[in-house]
């Protein structure tokens, strides 16, 4: 029981923007996990968490069936020489990994 109140305080909260963000990252093919880490400090066991709360449970569950089959959701399992976490013709809008 005290571990999971640890866990508690130590979550973060989101604006709805933030949370919108997250969830529009985690759908996207080729966004890494490292990249929601690096601008919401988010691990993929936490992004797994956070969509599990903020989906319905068909939504998570097709979500993590596509997730399983997709190598470019994780850095180290991309080709060697992309080191990016956006692809070079996306302009930069002011936000860390900007879109398109």
């Amino acid at each position: 029981m005290a571990e999971q109140n640890v866990k508690d305080t130590n979550k973060q909260s989101f604006t709805d923007a933030d949370i919108d963000r997250i969830i529009q990252m985690a759908w996207e093919d080729r966004t890494p996990f490292e990249a929601i880490e690096f601008q919401f400090g988010l691990k993929e066991k936490d992004v797994i968490e956070f969509m599990r709360k903020n989906s319905l449970p068909s939504s998570f569950r097709m979500w993590r069936k596509r997730m399983k089959s997709r190598a470019t959701k994780h850095t180290a399992l991309r080709e060697e020489g992309i080191k990016r976490f956006k692809c070079s013709r996306q302009r930069s809008t002011g936000n860390k990994i900007s879109k398109r």
